[in-house]
């Protein structure tokens, strides 16, 4: 219980911290959404109605220390506001509908570079210095450190463009009225999704893989594999259900800490598939200064981070007997 109380109070100063930053930089920037929006309308306003659109937008005049409680208080009651570029849609209907995507897709590329890259990692330490493990491991980590957006372009090039096998945007096809009861609207779904799901998926792989490699290497030297070896017992067993069974533990941690970097990693991937989650409403919130939506899909995606990395934190000492006894 100790430990649990002084990590959740260490996420909440962190998520104080950060909706903080995210009230102040919006309002350190030159001028505000509300002018900008009529200047680019390019008709005459009166400041009486500059001064209730701001009001109704949030942006009230007064201290900032007003202001900022205002936010606090909105953000409590989960208020983000209104959309400027939608209006009079609220920020929570433009977010909730990108989410809910965003979520599927980060959910989905995480669990399978999970299950990919630590059975390539497993195989990878049993078979250490093989020309298996010479191509395998260095390899996927070229591929790593290719930035996102290289290789969603490329693959978008090359299987939407160019061999025009898959479709190249949106998460289902154009004029479709989404039916979440009809096979045929999910098969669509799963179509659409299968570029920015394996962009998403590849840049991932490499880091399960040397994760699970390592922790393998260092327990294959330990004395019970030593002894399961020389009992004779089968190699799939010693492999999988003493050697990996034990390695996993800390991959288990590192997936659930992914799933929320995956959120603000595949951005970019969204951006570039126009995928309709939370990166492409980032893309034109930032092209059309919608500060209420950049707040809140900031405020969204440091939730999600705090959250598994809390999760994390919770999982390795559940799953860790050791760690128990320990805090006894």
């Amino acid at each position: 219980m100790g430990f649990f109380v002084r990590r959740l109070s260490f996420y909440f100063i962190a998520l104080l911290f950060a909706i903080t930053i995210n009230f102040i930089i919006p309002r350190a920037m030159p001028g505000d959404p509300v002018t900008m929006m009529f200047a680019n309308a390019a008709v005459q306003v009166t400041p009486e109605r500059i001064a209730a659109m701001k009001e109704l937008l949030g942006f009230v005049d007064g201290p900032m220390y007003q202001q900022y409680f205002i936010y606090l208080k909105g953000i409590l009651s989960w208020d983000l506001g209104i959309s400027i570029q939608t209006y009079p849609q609220t920020v929570n209907q433009v977010l909730g509908n990108a989410v809910g995507w965003s979520l599927f897709l980060a959910g989905t590329a995480v669990i399978l570079a999970f299950c990919l890259g630590s059975t390539l990692g497993i195989f990878a330490a049993w078979k250490r210095g093989s020309k298996y493990d010479a191509f395998i491991s260095p390899g996927m980590m070229v591929v790593q450190a290719v930035p996102p957006v290289v290789v969603a372009m490329l693959v978008l090039y090359t299987f939407a463009i160019g061999a025009k096998w898959f479709p190249s945007t949106y998460a289902y096809t154009p004029g479709t009225t989404p039916d979440w009861t009809s096979l045929d609207f999910y098969l669509d779904v799963g179509y659409h999704a299968v570029l920015p799901l394996f962009c998403a998926t590849v840049i991932q792989i490499g880091g399960f893989l040397i994760n699970m490699r390592n922790n393998m290497i260092n327990l294959l030297n330990e004395d019970y594999i030593t002894m399961a070896k020389g009992k004779g017992l089968n190699e799939n067993r010693v492999v999988f259900k003493y050697a990996a069974r034990n390695a996993m533990l800390p991959s288990v941690t590192a997936l659930s800490m992914a799933i929320g970097m995956a959120i603000g990693g595949q951005l970019i991937i969204e951006m570039i598939f126009n995928y309709p989650g939370l990166g492409t409403v980032l893309l034109n919130a930032i092209n059309t200064r919608d500060y209420q939506v950049l707040q809140g899909q900031l405020l969204i995606m440091t939730l999600f981070m705090l959250f598994f990395n809390f999760l994390a934190d919770l999982l390795i000492v559940a799953l860790d007997p050791r760690l128990r006894k320990g805090g006894k």
